[in-house]
């Protein structure tokens, strides 16, 4: 029971823990200070754990990581896209949030 709630916190944290980045790149479409190897890298990460749990048939670890995939991966597009490409995206995301 207690390595279930732990491993359930942690894979909460990893997921919340890219919900500020995003929005913050979201709202001001600003990635100068962003690192796009760290980025590749996670992605890569994240992409890799999740097969790991799909193999190993642990649909919590998939659940997760598949999150924090898709977060990392926006984030990481968004380092890579121009500015006023950001800046519509950005845009569009608000528009729909509201």
């Amino acid at each position: 029971m207690l390595v279930t709630w732990l491993g359930t916190a942690a894979a909460i944290a990893s997921t919340v823990s890219f919900t500020p980045q995003a929005w913050k790149i979201i709202q001001t479409a600003e990635t100068k200070d962003i690192s796009a190897g760290m980025y590749v890298i996670t992605v890569t990460a994240f992409a890799l754990w999740a097969i790991y749990g799909v193999i190993l048939r642990q649909w919590p670890l998939v659940a997760s990581n598949v999150i924090c995939f898709g977060l990392s991966g926006f984030i990481l597009v968004m380092k890579l896209l121009p500015r006023s490409q950001k800046r519509q995206v950005g845009h569009s995301i608000k528009k729909s949030v509201s």
